[in-house]
């Protein structure tokens, strides 16, 4: 049966000689894999172009319950990029973005709430005129609200070193490594603050900024089972220092 749909590409991987296997989370049906057989060729109907990570498509598709891979009959940009491809600091924040969620979303249902959030970060990023330095780390903390283990916005004076592992702040030190220290507590709290609305202009040293992702990212492999070492972080490192 076809169906109407928009999708955001998420990642993809040769099939046979001339086709490919696309991952794309789709409004109507989650994430889902679709055989576009051909697409390789010169002649082909569909581009592979199309299927860039973090793309996002108006799509005709069969839908199968139960199968585990689907076939496309049309795909066309709904959002063609006018900046992401072309700015070095854009397309790094979007490698992350797409590797944080190639490693994270798995569900085979609809979730409206977190595809709308994840069409608005990758508009919000294309649109930007010069994004923060820290987007990255805004989109990070916003994501976990989507997975279940949002960090808990308890800082005060006498609560103010982050425990990763209880995700929450408190008086002092725990018995283990995973935590972050007063200052990096502090600004930890307050790109928490800045989740719902446009981010204020929140300076951080890019070796603390790198720091605090480094820990983020240790938040996710505590509170995420099965999480995973990323890569394209050490390419933000250096492109956004």
């Amino acid at each position: 049966m076809l169906h109407s749909t928009r999708g955001i590409v998420i990642h993809t991987i040769k099939y046979a000689e001339t086709s490919i296997i696309a991952r794309i989370f789709t409004e109507q049906f989650g994430l889902q894999s679709y055989l576009i057989k051909g697409i390789r060729q010169a002649k082909a109907r569909l581009k592979p172009g199309l299927f860039q990570p973090l793309n996002i498509l108006d799509l005709v598709v069969y839908h199968k319950q139960k199968s585990t891979l689907q076939n496309i009959r049309e795909a066309n940009y709904l959002f063609p990029y006018q900046s992401i491809p072309f700015d070095i600091r854009k397309s790094s924040i979007a490698l992350f973005i797409n590797e944080l969620i190639h490693k994270t979303i798995h569900e085979e249902e609809a979730n409206q709430e977190l595809f709308d959030f994840l069409l608005r970060t990758c508009v919000e990023l294309d649109e930007s005129q010069s994004p923060a330095n820290w987007f990255h780390l805004v989109f990070a903390l916003r994501f976990t609200r989507f997975l279940g283990f949002m960090p808990q916005q308890n800082h005060s004076p006498g609560k103010n070193i982050f425990n990763l592992k209880e995700g929450f702040f408190q008086e002092s030190i725990p018995d283990h490594p995973y935590y972050l220290d007063k200052p990096q507590s502090e600004l930890f709290s307050r790109l928490l603050d800045n989740l719902d609305n446009s981010p204020e202009d929140i300076v951080i040293p890019a070796k603390i900024r790198d720091l605090i992702l480094e820990k983020i990212l240790v938040y996710y492999q505590l509170h995420f089972p099965g999480f995973t070492g990323m890569k394209s972080h050490l390419v933000l490192h250096t492109v956004l220092s």
